[in-house]
């Protein structure tokens, strides 16, 4: 029997994330905060209002498609850029062209993906094309557009987070690859739930990354009559990991962060290494293990070593210089650190306590020697009086309250004697004597 193969036919030659990508809101996955019914850019995109704009998110959240869905919507002149392949000449050829369009009263939408990669001479070659209305500017950048793109161009544009893909996205997407007929076309895959879960999160929200996975997976699949099997050994050869055993609520993925962060939280940092490696070994992103140690250097560590909360960073940002595999020992590091560090969760514990005092008393006004006074009617308002500047005193210290009325005297912070917290406690027990002495008692 002539065996089956999915590249028979010239349509499906093309990468199955080209193929599959939406030319309608409709057939849009995912950013349902930006899209979704009511949504300010659902709107400006329905109504063909769109000013200029830049699109910010990670690789694979839809960018790009939806530049192309503008452009199949808008009424205006559509012009596409690369910041890759284009310079300053080019930028001002389009300009020249988007000014005689303007002339005969005809929009120009530029798109410029990858946005972040001109330098700050030919971000400013667009500027007073903007100001001036000849273009209506879409940058797409996976960058901060505060530090990549320049403040007087990024003040007439507007940001839109895009936000990565969830889960249950990129299952619903590859469930629509496999029985589209623009994906996998008559062939009959079989493949199961949980490896269609696992690709998802070997993704880390990258549809881009979904699809290529599903299409290498399905491209050595084991075929058979009319159909073709991907299997777990085929799909963990494809991705090169041993694939995570999350369920369909992904409970293993909480598992094993929540043994982690056991682990460190007990002081053992043979143990915290190795569930660090079994995240990691399966796919895992770092750059969530690296958040995840951010939020415990303050939440278990705290005022105790706050150094912590340093190293915890740094690990981070090695993460997103370098990537995996090198950044494994940069997260080993943390992870011992914290591990090893006095630990302390006087920080959580405060903070539960005022969020709930918060919530309940969300009303509840400034204090009157608090405010400040830049008015004559806030002065005649008593704004500010009362105030005690600390660095007047010889010990930097006022008895003046600093909590709304109806919680004078309440305490939140209550420091541990972990490691430098001991310190930290000393400090704040003398300040406390000192306050409620009485005026002259003892100085």
């Amino acid at each position: 029997m002539e065996q089956l193969s999915l590249f028979d036919d010239r349509k499906t030659t093309a990468p199955l994330a080209s193929r599959l990508r939406p030319d309608s809101l409709e057939g849009f996955i995912g950013q349902e905060h930006l899209l979704g019914k009511g949504k300010l850019l659902r709107q400006l995109i329905d109504n063909d209002n769109i000013s200029s704009m830049i699109f910010w998110g990670p690789p694979g959240v839809g960018k790009t498609t939806l530049a192309n869905i503008i452009a199949k919507r808008t009424h205006a002149s559509f012009i596409n850029f690369s910041a890759v392949t284009s310079g300053i000449k080019e930028i001002k050829e389009v300009m020249a062209r988007a000014e005689n369009s303007r002339a005969m009263g005809i929009r120009t939408v530029l798109f410029v993906d990858e946005i972040h990669r001109f330098n700050k001479a030919q971000q400013d070659a667009f500027l007073p094309f903007v100001e001036k209305g000849s273009i209506i500017l879409i940058g797409a950048t996976t960058e901060n557009p505060s530090f990549e793109i320049n403040a007087a161009l990024l003040s007439r544009c507007k940001v839109f987070v895009l936000q990565e893909l969830t889960k249950d996205n990129l299952v619903r997407l590859l469930s629509q690859a496999i029985g589209n007929p623009q994906g996998f076309g008559p062939v009959h895959i079989n493949i199961s739930k949980d490896l269609l879960e696992a690709i998802a999160v070997f993704s880390n929200g990258d549809a881009r990354t979904a699809l290529n996975t599903l299409e290498m997976a399905v491209a050595n699949g084991e075929t058979g009559p009319g159909e073709i099997t991907v299997t777990k050994e085929i799909l963990e050869q494809c991705i090169s990991k041993k694939s995570l055993l999350y369920d369909k609520n992904g409970e293993e993925h909480y598992n094993l962060i929540s043994a982690l962060h056991k682990s460190m939280r007990n002081s053992d940092p043979d143990a915290a290494i190795y569930w660090l490696a079994r995240m990691l070994e399966a796919g895992e992103d770092p750059l969530y293990v690296a958040r995840r140690l951010i939020r415990f250097a303050s939440e278990d560590v705290g005022m105790a070593d706050s150094q912590a909360l340093t190293v915890a960073v740094s690990a981070y940002q090695a993460c997103h210089f370098i990537g995996m595999p090198e950044c494994n020992v940069n997260l080993a590091h943390a992870v011992t650190y914290l591990s090893m560090a006095p630990k302390s969760n006087a920080l959580y514990t405060a903070y539960g306590q005022c969020r709930e005092d918060a919530l309940h008393m969300l009303a509840e006004p400034v204090p009157l020697q608090l405010r400040n006074a830049p008015t004559r009617l806030m002065e005649e308002l008593h704004y500010g009086e009362g105030y005690e500047y600390a660095h007047d005193t010889e010990e930097k210290l006022t008895r003046m309250s600093c909590l709304p009325q109806s919680l004078n005297g309440r305490r939140y912070y209550r420091p541990t004697s972990q490691g430098a917290e001991a310190a930290v406690k000393n400090r704040l027990e003398a300040i406390k004597m000192w306050r409620n002495k009485k005026d002259g008692e003892g100085e």
